[in-house]
């Protein structure tokens, strides 16, 4: 099992005046309302665990934010396997956490177990939203929180194209599953829609969307593997690279750094030049997920009693999903493609350009 830490935290709050459902927290430095210590939010990781740079860490962000708001006392346990997840959730039930929130779809399972045996605790999932209703009924205690990663993606798709000098990019999946697979459609798309817009013939290497079949790793925390698999992809003459393997897709940045300048890439899930600092300068960009603000905002609502079983779904229109500012390579992106990407996602988020993607959540 993964490590137990426990923080009781006392910072901030919110005003007791302040409605709930998503409201923002009030300004840092108001007393805890009463209780407030009392109720305990807690967190299970994925086998990335929680400073991976990427999924786990910005989840963990949102317990963080919601507590230090609030008040609250929290708890967290990282997986270091998919063996512990059924373990280490059954811990913050005997730890009596009110809300658990667990981060990854791997989790599904377990956590709706989990959450069926026990209906007086709150329970929320990342990027899970259980479609299947057959198989998983509808629980009024369960919230999945999920992301239309392939809205961003396609913009980092759009601007890999766009940014390529070789005339070939490549991307790559930890493991072939649909939060994964969403990210690597919405790249395949935006460069067709680019190559399709601008007469060009940008060859996307490492995924087939009609398929769904592609460079896979097959792990989420070997870098080496991953390295390996970026630097497939460069010596087929990809000079710009998205991984998307979690923590394993440094592996892939460390490929692009050690290229001399000739090899950029895109980091998912997280701003990299925030998470990975140490990578920016090889970073064109970031497809974000907003997970902190989405689990931020589950916890709030079941502190105020305001949970909702509703999937939430985060979207280029409710700023959910986004792609990162360009950092180091905002003077080399040409003027122009900045336009004509700051133009598509707007039409990504007025439904006038649609994706195609079967990996996309309903909602």
């Amino acid at each position: 099992m993964g490590s137990w830490l426990r923080t009781l935290t006392t910072v901030g709050v919110l005003a007791l005046t302040v409605g709930a459902c998503g409201s923002p927290p009030a300004k840092q430095g108001a007393a805890a309302a009463p209780g407030a210590a009392n109720f305990k939010a807690c967190m299970v990781s994925d086998s990335g665990g929680f400073d991976d740079k990427s999924f786990n860490q910005t989840s963990y962000k949102g317990l963080t934010d919601a507590v230090t708001a609030l008040g609250l006392s929290k708890a967290q346990l990282e997986s270091k396997s998919d063996n512990d997840y059924p373990g280490n959730i059954d811990t913050m039930v005997r730890q009596r956490c009110n809300i658990i929130v667990t981060v990854g779809f791997k989790l599904g399972d377990a956590t709706y177990a989990a959450a069926k045996a026990n209906p007086n605790i709150d329970f929320a999932i990342v990027d899970n939203a259980y479609t299947d209703t057959v198989k998983n009924p509808p629980l009024p205690n369960l919230q999945g929180l999920t992301f239309n990663a392939a809205q961003p993606a396609f913009l980092g798709g759009y601007l890999a194209a766009g940014m390529s000098k070789t005339g070939k990019v490549g991307t790559f999946g930890g493991i072939n599953i649909p939060t994964v697979a969403i990210f690597m459609d919405g790249f395949a798309e935006g460069v067709s829609y680019y190559n399709q817009h601008k007469g060009k013939q940008v060859q996307l290497l490492g995924w087939d969307e009609a398929t769904q079949q592609g460079v896979i790793t097959n792990d989420f925390s070997d870098k080496n593997t991953a390295k390996a698999k970026a630097n497939d992809l460069i010596s087929q003459g990809a000079d710009v690279l998205m991984p998307v393997a979690g923590p394993a897709g440094l592996g892939a940045l460390e490929a692009a750094r050690s290229s001399g300048g000739k090899v950029t890439a895109v980091w998912v899930d997280t701003d990299g030049c925030v998470s990975a600092a140490e990578y920016c300068s090889v970073l064109l960009s970031s497809v974000k997920k907003s997970m902190d603000v989405a689990v931020d905002k589950v916890i709030t609502d079941a502190y105020h009693k305001h949970f909702s079983n509703a999937s939430y779904v985060g979207t280029l229109t409710n700023k959910g999903v986004s792609l990162a500012p360009y950092h180091s390579f905002d003077a080399a992106v040409p003027s122009g493609l900045k336009s004509e990407i700051t133009a598509l996602a707007a039409d990504l988020a007025a439904g006038k350009v649609t994706i195609a993607s079967k990996s996309q959540p309903v909602g």
